[in-house]
């Protein structure tokens, strides 16, 4: 039954991951949100305090979930943030940064829930991707470098756990009305020769996210994976998903200029 199910949801302040917990919380699950600064009171489900950076802080979060609810049935790693900037603009620093936190930081909280999901044999794990992890997004590489991480790693994963009857799954949102352009952090370097391709392209991509849909769909995808006993392994949600199907079937070079045509990074 759904109420008997304990769900962890990482980044759950706000966007897909608050989306996601209050639609849960609603249908019946157990469900407890994480932030780096939860709030006080107590809202449609419980908040812990997670900084998914820290190996002390998610081993915290974690022992304090169990000892509240006993178990995790359900991850859903979605905590993250957007960097924008050249690849030569941005420091290796910068780099390791964003994937401590959009890559390392699902790992981390991965871990820390698969014993327990092992000694059950049971349990289920969504990663929140991108469908920039397969069609990349100028100025924005080491963001869909790490998304295209977080696929990988989750479908190998899936392999590596399935005999234990867990499930591992990767929603890849395209663009959606969250707050992760207002979030975003800008690499400390530029170089003159990126600056109007980067703005253009930095334009064309708010309109992608003015443009966008509903969090709430990217909740009710990964309400259809929890409850699916035998989930696939991925689920691109928005009306950008057409693209994976289109990056298959045309010419390489006309796929090449249409990502460029729309990002006007050639004027």
């Amino acid at each position: 039954m759904p109420e008997s199910r304990v769900v962890l949801v990482t980044g759950a302040s706000s966007g897909f991951g608050r989306a996601t917990a209050t639609l849960l919380a609603a249908r019946g699950y157990r469900v407890f949100g994480t932030s780096r600064s939860p709030p006080d009171q107590r809202g449609e489900f419980e908040m812990l305090r997670l900084d998914v950076d820290s190996e002390e802080s998610v081993g915290s979060c974690v022992s304090s979930l169990l000892q509240r609810a006993g178990r995790v049935d359900v991850l859903i790693n979605n905590a993250g943030y957007a960097l924008t900037g050249g690849l030569e603009e941005t420091s290796v620093q910068e780099a390791k940064a964003l994937f401590d936190t959009n890559f390392f930081g699902a790992v981390r909280v991965t871990n820390a829930v698969l014993s327990g999901m092992r000694q059950r044999r049971s349990g289920q794990i969504i990663n929140v991707g991108s469908i920039a992890g397969t069609i990349s997004i100028p100025f924005e590489g080491y963001y869909a470098a790490a998304k295209a991480a977080v696929l990988s790693y989750s479908e190998t994963l899936r392999h590596e756990v399935k005999h234990f009857n867990i499930n591992v799954s990767v929603v890849e949102p395209g663009f959606f009305r969250t707050n992760i352009g207002n979030a975003r952090k800008v690499a400390s370097g530029t170089i003159e020769d990126y600056a109007e391709a980067r703005k253009r392209a930095g334009r064309a991509l708010l309109k992608d996210v003015d443009g966008g849909g509903d969090p709430k769909e990217v909740a009710e995808t990964i309400l259809d994976i929890v409850s699916n006993p035998s989930p696939r392994l991925r689920y691109a949600v928005g009306k950008e998903k057409r693209y994976l199907l289109l990056k298959k079937v045309v010419p390489a070079s006309m796929f090449e200029s249409s990502v460029r045509n729309h990002y006007k990074l050639d004027g």
